[in-house]
């Protein structure tokens, strides 16, 4: 673990380098469907904003995570989606770890009692730290999209609390 890394709530300050970090994700072909980073606006709007942090290297955010709301029904206040990207120059230093173990404190303490994600089968980095935190791959979403002209296959992973009672 890297000692010089602080994690902190994201705040509006930090969005460019969120999206510049977020674009990097996009632009390895291995971190998301999307194709075009969103504006600053667009992707505050769908993120929650008790549960976003940044970890911050001498005041540089070297990646960040984020919780969204997976349905707007009642029954599923308690199911968020996460996402989670690291700067890929500080990959392998322990931060997302760091920042998984501070959503999950988050997220519990708020009575959310799942934890969802979809990871490209391709992403192993994402996959082992996801498995390190606590989720098992509950299923497979064969050729669920197509990136790049290719069908992709997403394993879907959760985490259920072991503290909200589920």
């Amino acid at each position: 673990m890297d000692n010089n890394v602080r994690i902190e709530p994201m705040r509006p300050e930090h969005g460019a380098a969120v999206l510049a970090i977020y674009e990097a994700g996009i632009a390895s072909g291995n971190a998301s469907f999307e194709t075009q980073t969103p504006d600053w606006p667009t992707w505050d709007s769908k993120h929650l904003p008790d549960h976003r942090f940044v970890a911050l290297e001498n005041n540089t955010v070297r990646g960040w995570i984020a919780a969204s709301p997976t349905s707007d029904r009642c029954v599923y206040t308690g199911v968020v989606e996460q996402s989670i990207y690291i700067e890929p120059l500080a990959r392998g230093r322990g931060i997302g770890v760091r920042l998984m173990e501070t959503l999950i404190a988050s997220t519990e303490a708020a009575g959310i009692w799942t934890l969802q994600s979809g990871v490209f089968r391709e992403n192993e980095a994402s996959l082992k730290l996801h498995t390190r935190c606590g989720f098992r791959v509950v299923g497979v979403r064969e050729r669920i999209g197509q990136h790049d002209g290719r069908w992709r296959d997403v394993l879907f992973l959760e985490r259920r609390s072991d503290v909200t009672g589920t």
